[in-house]
C-alpha cells in the first residue's frame, strides 16, 4: 500500500489478496478497499498525532503497489470522550463543501462552550438561539 505524497512515510502497511485465477484479477479485489491508519504511522512525529485516524482508499494497482487516495479522517473514541466535559454545551455542525476541482467534502465540526475568565457560575451552557 502506497500513501499519497502529502504523507512522509509512503508505505504504511501491506495487505493480502487472492491470486489471479481465470477471469478474476487480483487488482479488482484490491480496488475500493479502505485502510484506517493512525496519522502517527504516516508522519515522522510519533506521539503527537496518535489520536487522528486517516482513511486511505485504493484507487489503482500498479505492479505490486496499491496507489491510495485520501478518503477521510476521524478522531479516536477516547480522544472524543476526553474533549466532552460536564456543565458545558456541545455544539456540532455538518457542512457539505464542493471544491473548485469537483470534489465534495462533508465536514463535521465540533465545539464546546467554556467558562469566562472571572465566571463564578458552575456551568457555561449556551442558549439554543446561540447554537442554531
Amino acid at each position: 500500500v502506497v500513501a499519497p505524497i502529502t504523507f512522509e512515510k509512503r508505505t504504511p502497511c501491506k495487505t493480502l489478496v487472492n491470486k489471479t485465477t481465470g477471469t478474476k484479477y487480483s487488482a479488482n479485489f484490491l480496488k475500493g478497499r479502505v485502510f484506517e491508519i493512525s496519522l502517527a504511522d504516516l508522519a515522522s512525529q510519533d506521539e503527537q498525532y496518535t489520536f487522528r485516524k486517516i482513511q486511505l482508499k485504493i484507487d489503482d494497482v500498479v505492479g505490486r503497489n496499491c496507489l491510495t487516495n485520501f478518503y477521510g479522517m476521524t478522531l479516536t473514541t477516547d480522544k472524543l470522550r476526553s474533549l466532552v466535559k460536564k456543565w458545558c454545551t456541545l455544539i456540532e455542525a455538518v457542512a457539505d463543501i464542493k471544491t473548485s476541482d469537483g470534489y465534495t467534502l462533508r465536514v463535521f465540526c465540533i465545539g464546546f462552550t467554556t467558562k469566562r475568565q472571572n465566571q463564578v457560575k458552575k456551568n457555561c451552557h449556551a442558549q439554543t438561539s446561540q447554537v442554531n
